[in-house]
């Protein structure tokens, strides 16, 4: 029984993670529009979110997580 509810629960963590991402590319959009962060770190900031949102649409959520997460440590969100 337990081996039967860790591999459901292994099966639904992508699908959690994918419903996130959609979120996590909003709060960032948002801080976009009234961040201080300028410069290297913004267009860095800019190619996360980029990054994040292609590897969502390829189905990458983890790594799309990880962009989108990195994007947010820079803008301090």
């Amino acid at each position: 029984m337990k081996t039967l509810m860790l591999c459901v629960l292994l099966a639904v963590s992508p699908l959690a993670l994918a419903h996130n991402c959609p979120n996590e590319m909003k709060a960032i959009d948002a801080a976009l529009g009234s961040t201080k962060v300028a410069g290297a770190d913004l267009d860095k900031v800019k190619a996360l979110r980029a990054e994040g949102e292609k590897a969502h649409k390829d189905g990458k959520h983890s790594d799309s997580m990880k962009a989108l997460g990195e994007a947010k440590k820079i803008l301090g969100i």
